[in-house]
């Protein structure tokens, strides 16, 4: 059924997250400003939200995550001693984060969940759709996610959450969703959740990946969900309240995403993100892919 539902403008990235994993590294660099090749990994986050038409970003941050504030901001000293040397790509480039869109910042205070941080997001979001978006998962700019998410949510109303197909014996470390099929081959209704279940007991193999759009009836839900694994707020549950009982916030649909993601929130994962990145740019690539070659023929 075809639905007039508001156009989507806003984005949240919960960003208030230790990254104890990457310790030492993150002792004093926030885990979203690791670079991946030569740009922090948030920086890809914000072009995908962008590139999906979602031009006002919200960042709930914590302590110590200043910098994510200064690398959208302007650095006119940088930019003014680019502009001296001549030097028009690095100023360009430089000047790129800042262009991006239109940032805001709150502060999340207790790291109480994913929930918590969502709900952080209530006063600036208002009563309107709005897309959450990971940090930890890069989607590649060629297999664009959250733009098939952003239709489906204006055309069916309700919630949107990726979901992508994983070995049954790791959805354990995953939010997991029971899903009814549709009409079409990528979209499917979601029926039930279930936050890390062990394997025997998931209701299907498709994990949630960390992209969501969600109308702002999740607010009301998440201020009277208690806190679930890990003593967190969690999404997951305030979603499975949706998903039972669409006369509180409309249907909840599921994307299933084939495409190329990188997990940045994993060190393995990380490294070869940016392998694979690296490799496949202009400037890069054919020689990095030729040093690669050789390195792993010595090596084997």
């Amino acid at each position: 059924m075809t639905q007039s539902n508001p156009r989507i403008s806003k984005a949240v990235i919960p960003a208030a997250g230790l990254g104890t994993r990457f310790l030492p590294a993150t002792k004093a660099t926030p885990k979203e400003m690791l670079p991946v090749v030569d740009k922090p990994a948030i920086q890809y986050v914000v072009e995908e939200a962008v590139a999906a038409g979602l031009s006002d970003v919200l960042m709930v941050t914590g302590r110590n995550k200043r910098p994510l504030e200064d690398h959208f901001d302007r650095n006119y000293e940088l930019e003014e001693a680019l502009t001296r040397k001549g030097d028009e790509n690095r100023l360009k480039k430089v000047q790129e984060s800042s262009d991006l869109a239109t940032m805001h910042y709150v502060r999340q205070g207790d790291p109480r969940g994913l929930g918590h941080a969502v709900l952080c997001a209530a006063p600036h979001v208002g009563d309107q759709p709005f897309a959450v978006l990971l940090g930890d998962d890069l989607i590649d700019p060629r297999d664009p996610l959250l733009s098939r998410m952003v239709e489906i949510q204006e055309r069916e109303g309700g919630s949107v959450i990726a979901l992508m197909e994983v070995d049954p014996e790791q959805i354990h470390l995953y939010g997991c969703a029971g899903v009814e099929a549709t009409a079409e081959p990528d979209v499917v209704r979601v029926t039930e959740l279930v936050e890390k279940p062990e394997p025997s007991e998931a209701p299907s193999s498709l994990a949630i990946i960390g992209r969501y759009v969600l109308t702002p009836a999740i607010f009301a839900i998440l201020r009277e969900t208690q806190p679930g694994r890990s003593n967190e707020i969690q999404l997951t549950d305030a979603l499975e309240k949706l998903a039972a009982d669409e006369t509180v916030g409309g249907p909840v649909h599921g994307v299933i995403f084939t495409g190329r993601r990188y997990d940045t929130g994993d060190r393995g994962d990380y490294l070869r993100a940016i392998v694979r990145l690296a490799c496949e740019r202009e400037d890069l690539g054919p020689e990095f892919r030729s040093w690669l070659r050789s390195y792993v023929t010595e090596e084997m």
